[in-house]
């Protein structure tokens, strides 16, 4: 097998498996906030023991001044986890993933503002479209999901606004190695969510049944421990459109599992809204890269 076919299908088995982890969290009945607690920690320990098992090492002297912002986004990072979990409980799982996938057009539109780059006419078309999608899902679709379907969209975008500051963080941040970056990522969640879990929720995994258990290891092992080690393992590998085209198959896998696993309804306004979201921010992220031959710039996705 060629080398750059291997690195292809660990990077499509990861965003696969990132796909399918609402499936698995409205299978465990704790706060959201405890799951993402226990997600990070046992993230920490999985990805800790493949750096030491791959010889790399966290370069103190080059994060040094960067540091505040890595720890920063970090407890983004936590808090956006905790708002995805809610919107899963509150709506569908397509439609949560749907409202998240707009983080990408939040940050198109808050770059200019931050780096002061310029935003053309592609940009502002991808955002209004974009928009028009999110308009679709939430005012159109249809409400069977229940009566607190829209709060469960409004969780899902205020994940996407914490997951966009994490990306606008890490554009900020320079010469660390994405997977080092997310260990002191992770270190920061579980900083800041062992006092919000103790203040709200508490531990409440006595309640747990043997498939909240299995479920909860999925979470934790699976689809952060061993999913992020394939996804850095293989994205450093990859040239950035083949790897922006391939991330897709993450919300593409989430909603093929809402409407055939779980049995979630999906209009056809809803499933317009969320081809739009996609269709667009792919785009955007695709576009630059169709006129530069030698593109090596790779630009990090929503991760679940």
């Amino acid at each position: 097998m060629k080398r750059s076919l291997f690195y292809k299908i660990m990077f499509m088995s990861a965003m696969a498996v990132f796909g399918t982890i609402g499936v698995f969290v409205k299978n465990v009945n704790v706060s959201s906030g405890e799951l993402a607690l226990y997600r990070a920690l046992m993230a920490i320990v999985l990805i800790g023991s493949f750096m030491l098992a791959t010889h790399r090492r966290i370069a103190l002297r080059e994060i040094k001044g960067q540091l505040p912002l890595l720890l920063l986004s970090g407890a983004a990072m936590g808090f956006n986890w905790i708002l995805l979990f809610e919107a899963y409980k509150y709506t569908t799982v397509s439609v949560a993933t749907l409202s998240y996938y707009f983080a990408p057009v939040l940050v198109t539109v808050a770059a200019p503002l931050i780096f002061k780059e310029k935003m053309g006419a592609r940009q502002w078309v991808c955002f209004g479209m974009s928009t028009l999608g999110i308009i679709l899902i939430t005012g159109i679709g249809d409400l069977s999901a229940g009566k607190n379907h829209l709060l469960g969209i409004g969780f899902g975008l205020g994940a996407a606004v914490l997951y966009a500051t994490v990306m606008l963080l890490n554009k900020s941040t320079k010469g660390v190695e994405g997977i080092s970056r997310t260990f002191l990522q992770f270190i920061a969640a579980i900083a800041v969510l062992i006092p919000y879990v103790a203040l709200t929720s508490g531990v409440t995994l006595g309640g747990l049944q043997l498939g909240g258990w299995v479920c909860l290891l999925a979470v934790g092992i699976i689809h952060t421990g061993v999913t992020y080690c394939l996804y850095f393992s293989s994205m450093k590998e990859l040239p950035a459109k083949e790897a922006a085209l391939l991330s897709y198959i993450d919300p593409l896998v989430a909603v093929l599992c809402s409407v055939l696993i779980l049995r979630e309804p999906l209009s056809t306004m809803q499933a317009i809204g969320g081809a739009l979201i996609l269709g667009f921010t792919l785009y955007n992220e695709l576009a630059p890269a169709l006129h530069k031959k030698n593109d090596t710039e790779n630009e990090e996705k929503p991760q679940k």
